[in-house]
């Protein structure tokens, strides 16, 4: 039977398989977070918690324990517990676990391992008990908790446990304490617990909150040692108390003053408690399998896998590592099923003395990336891997990559990655694996030696820790893979033949550093390099960088007021990158170029957006930098430079050409806005970095919407607050200038905003827009209707007018179209009983025009007639009254109706329910278009509208054009691809 690949044995969780996997935090429990009920689902429901928590077998000892204490048992128990292990290795973990198993009692049996305590405890019953928590890095003695919502104010950590344990009857019997910030004595504290139930008290991160109160000099971290002497000589007097402290082990989180509080406390506990070291190194693929898959044993199907990798280890014993157990290889692949042994082993063996290194949440975090990444991918390029192996570990993902460098705590192997191994499109493992031919490519085996070689090069320990010839063929050998094929892969890799920067090679040991020997070469051609090349070469990057992916127009680097354009358009002027923020000339010059065009007065202020550096030193020896590698690319040969070194050389030269870019995002983090006090207000953007978005400008334009000095609405309230006091009829031109000039208006991204704003005030009636007609009117005249942004034009010939002016216009409208004469058309005299036919009604003004548009009223002495005039006759004969009213204006018509069906001829009634018309419109007469026919039209049903625009120009259509049609397009939620055809004319 064929291998099958392990993401089709396995399922990895909802979240990994979604590509979506949580932060290192998920695999820390909080213990307050737990009692609040705010946990991630994992930790607050106690089955999900229990059926993904393995109970190793110190784990089950410590809850068994646990148990028994509490239930009364006191033979061969203990009353405080002191869990101690390295940073990340499960001490708060089984504190939830006690958590949970206290608060549930007998509830708990439902869940998975729970009766295995219950044995290993000797007990029948699980006991429910009080509980209290208390977190050091979460208690805050100087604001306390509560004191605001009902509940009593605690400042100490006996106050809140106390309160925790029972309420505020409990907390009154230490309130004194509490507000005197002294520790309670046994009589206290046996006061305080319930005599009606067993209590579990748990405090976590105790040398975090001693370390906080030793820096407030406020006594309690004093206080909180002779607390835990107290409570733990109480508990150990008392039935059914449980005290369990968890203590951190790890040198590396605590100061000289953290360690002696720690030594304090652990000879405390070493006396009156029990230790429990919850690292279980042996169990750690057990622990992992839990919390990253869909668990419930090896499936069946992993069988034929693990008996082929079996098969394979026997057959090649000698050509792998002497302390792997080649004479019962199937274990250890059983145990670590899917992942290979050597992927999980290399932790244990290499990674686990790193001081930086978190044992079981740092492993976790790497999986979860690890699992996450490979399901994704092997799902959509269909890999065929049986088994998770140390060579595929994703470190082309940049998530895991810094999350493996987090661990390892040397942030200089990101270039030793990058340049050999993968991430990078010139990496070097992974271009050797796309110029090899098969079985080589296929397998990604340069890129899988190359990283099993860096995973098994990093170690804590003195020595320099390598990989050795058997262990990479242990790893990444296997059925299909020839070992002859790694050796092959090998020499591309490493000295003297391969491609490696950082790779070193010694008598078949393999090991990567960070060190290169071209550093002093660079280092000599930076000091040379012509300062005026450096300044040009920074330019012409600061204009690539704002102008990739720009909607608003751009003017660089102006050297007089004049450069700076003045219209009614958002600009961003970009500075000299020479012309810091810091400098005073610089801050004047912005100041005169905002406030003049040329010899003239500035109008449009407001429309000027500057951006300039804030110190553009780093910027300037990015530049100098790539110049330097260039250089020495370029003089390769006179340098003597080996292929190996060429290589190194381009590489760099493309890095250092990149972090130039990065260097202007960095650098113009400063923007200058014009104020209503006449000066300029300077908005630090803080750091960015070209991640923060697709350019600069975007940045600036998005960063200014957030602080509210740029948007894309205006209310029309605001236009009516503050309407010209020169005249009620305000003309759209002005209205338009007023926002790009006055800092007292909004400063909008475009003009369309205005026009937006224009269209909501006509329809909600704030204001109407009009135009001046030859009578002295207003044509056209739009108020509480809709109306279109392309209608609105800005124009000293259009005008928006007051809700009151409006209101007369409509008053003097509707005088000179009052309805004199109302008739209602019948469509016949008689009609059968049951029959239905339509009336029609129309109205007419003093000048004989018929009035359409008014609202009609029907009504009938007999049978039934619609809003719409659909009259349908009664059954019983006789003569009736239609009557129809419009504007309190009446008509009526008699009908007489017949037992009988009147019918000359067999007819049958048809109604048109759809109309379509195709056309080319006039774009001058697209106003009248749109009144005329659009607005009836969307009046008499759903209507559904294409437009097939179609620009053509000779000379060519700008780019600023281009740019603002998708702006346009983009307001108006429509689709912003547009199809551009170039051509090439012979002038």
């Amino acid at each position: 039977m064929a291998m099958k690949p392990w993401y089709k044995v396995v399922t990895p969780r909802e979240d990994l398989r979604e590509g979506r996997p949580q932060d290192a935090s998920e695999f820390a429990v909080h213990l307050d977070k737990v009692r609040e009920g705010s946990a991630p689902r994992d930790y607050q429901d106690p089955r999900r918690f229990f059926e993904r928590t393995y109970l190793t077998e110190t784990l089950c000892s410590f809850a068994a324990d646990v148990v028994a204490r509490l239930s009364g048992k006191t033979v061969e128990t203990s009353a405080v517990y002191n869990l101690t292990t390295q940073f990340g290795g499960g001490k708060t973990h089984a504190l939830t676990l006690a958590y949970h198993l206290a608060r549930a009692g007998s509830k708990a049996y439902a869940w998975p391992g729970v009766m295995e305590i219950a044995n290993k405890a000797g007990v029948s019953t699980l006991p429910e008990a009080a509980t209290a928590i208390f977190v050091g890095t979460e208690f805050d003695s100087l604001t306390g908790r509560g004191g605001e919502d009902g509940t009593p104010l605690r400042k100490t950590p006996w106050g809140e446990i106390a309160f925790q344990l029972g309420g505020s009857e409990a907390f009154e019997k230490v309130r004194e304490h509490d507000e005197r910030m002294v520790a309670p004595g046994g009589d206290v504290i046996r006061s305080i617990l319930p005599k009606d139930k067993p209590s579990l008290i748990l405090m976590d991160e105790i040398v975090n909150y001693t370390n906080r109160s030793r820096k407030l000099k406020n006594g309690m971290a004093e206080q909180l040692y002779v607390f835990i002497h107290n409570l733990s000589e109480t508990a150990r007097s008392t039935q059914g108390i449980v005290l369990a402290i968890s203590v951190p082990a790890s040198e590396l989180e605590m100061t000289t003053d953290d360690q002696g509080d720690y030594i304090k406390l652990e000879k405390l506990l070493e006396r009156v408690g029990k230790a429990y070291i919850m690292s279980a190194r042996s169990e750690t693929a057990e622990i992992i399998r839990r919390r990253l898959f869909e668990w419930e044993g090896v499936p069946s199907d992993a069988k034929t896998t693990i008996a082929e990798y079996a098969d394979w280890v026997r057959e090649y014993r000698h050509t792998i590592p002497n302390w792997f157990p080649v004479d019962q290889p199937y274990e250890p692949f059983e145990a670590t099923y899917p992942f290979h042994p050597m992927a999980l082993s290399v932790f244990e063996r290499k990674w686990q003395a790193l001081p930086t290194f978190q044992q079981t949440r740092g492993v976790l975090k790497l999986l979860a990336l690890w699992v996450s990444y490979a399901y994704q991918k092997s799902y959509r390029k269909g890999e065929k891997a049986p088994l998770i192996t140390l060579g595929s570990a994703p470190l082309e993902d940049p998530l895991f990559r810094a999350a493996a460098l987090k661990q390892i705590g040397e942030g200089r192997f990101e270039g030793v990655i990058t340049t050999d191994i993968c991430g990078n499109a010139n990496s070097h493992a992974t271009r050797l694996d796309d110029e090899a031919g098969e079985p080589i490519r296929s397998h990604h085996l340069h890129q899988s030696v190359a990283t099993t070689i860096f995973f098994e090069s990093i170690s804590g320990g003195a020595g320099r820790t390598a990989a050795t010839l058997p262990e990479v063929r242990l790893a990444v050998g296997g059925p299909g893979v020839d070992t002859a094929n790694i050796d092959t892969v090998l020499e591309g890799l490493a000295p003297p033949t391969g491609n490696c920067f950082f790779l070193n090679a010694e008598n078949n040991i393999y090991r990567f550093g960070v060190k290169t020997n071209l550093i002093k070469i660079h280092a000599d051609r930076k000091a040379s390099i012509d300062e005026r090349e450096i300044h040009t070469l920074v330019k012409e990057n600061v204009r690539k960088v704002f102008d990739q992916a720009s909607t608003v127009e751009r003017v660089y680097f102006p050297k007089r007021s004049g450069d700076v354009m003045d219209k009614p358009a958002i600009m961003l002027a970009v500075m000299a990158p020479n012309r810091e923020t810091t400098s005073e000339e610089t801050r004047t010059m912005v100041l005169e170029f905002s406030k003049h065009h040329g010899e003239a007065g500035r109008t449009y202020k407001s429309a000027l957006i500057w951006s300039m550096a804030s110190d553009s030193s780093s910027l300037y020896e990015a530049a100098r930098d790539h110049l330097a590698w260039k250089e020495i690319s370029d003089e390769a040969d006179a340098l003597n430079l080996d292929e190996g070194q060429r290589k190194q050389v381009r590489q760099y030269t493309e890095s250092s050409k990149r972090a130039i870019k990065e260097k202007v995002w960095e650098a113009y983090n400063m923007i200058g806005l014009y104020t209503e006090r006449d000066d300029i207000e300077f908005i630090d953007l803080g750091r960015i970095n070209s991640s923060a978005s697709e350019s600069i400008t975007r940045l600036i334009t998005t960063r200014l919407n957030q602080l509210e000095k740029l948007t894309g609405t205006v209310g029309s309230n605001f236009l009516v607050r503050n309407w010209s006091r020169v005249s009620a009829e305000w003309s759209t031109r002005q209205i338009r200038d007023a926002f790009f000039a006055s800092p007292h208006f909004p400063r909008v991204q475009n003009q369309e905003v205005i026009k937006k704003t224009i269209e909501r005030g006509v329809s909600e009636g704030a204001f109407a827009y009009v135009g001046r007609a030859s009578d002295g009117g207003y044509d056209p005249f739009y108020y509480r209707e809709p109306l279109s942004t392309l209608q609105i034009e800005f124009s000293d010939d259009v005008f928006l007018v007051p809700k009151e002016e409006a209101e007369k216009e409509i008053e003097r409208r509707s005088k000179d179209n009052r309805i004199v004469r109302f008739v209602i058309e019948a469509p016949a005299q008689e009609v059968a009983a049951g029959q239905r036919c339509t009336f029609t009604a129309r109205a007419y003004n003093k000048d004989g025009e018929q009035i359409t548009g008014k609202e009609i009223t029907w009504h009938t002495d007999g049978g039934e007639i619609s809003d719409l005039g659909e009259f349908c006759a009664d059954e019983a004969p006789g003569t009736y009254c239609v009557t129809a009213v419009c504007d309190n204006v009446p008509a009526e018509v008699q009908i007489q109706v017949k037992k009988e069906v009147i019918r000359e001829k067999d007819e049958i009634q048809t109604r048109i329910t759809s109309l379509h018309w195709d056309g080319k419109v006039d774009p001058f007469k697209w106003s009248n278009f749109y009144n005329r026919l659009i607005i009836k039209l969307m009046k008499s049903g759903k209507l559904d509208l294409s437009i097939n625009l179609s620009v053509n120009n000779r000379g060519g259509i700008s780019q600023e054009m281009i740019d603002e049609i998708r702006v346009a397009l983009k307001e108006l939620e429509l689709d912003e691809d547009i199809q551009m055809n170039k051509s090439v004319y012979d002038y």
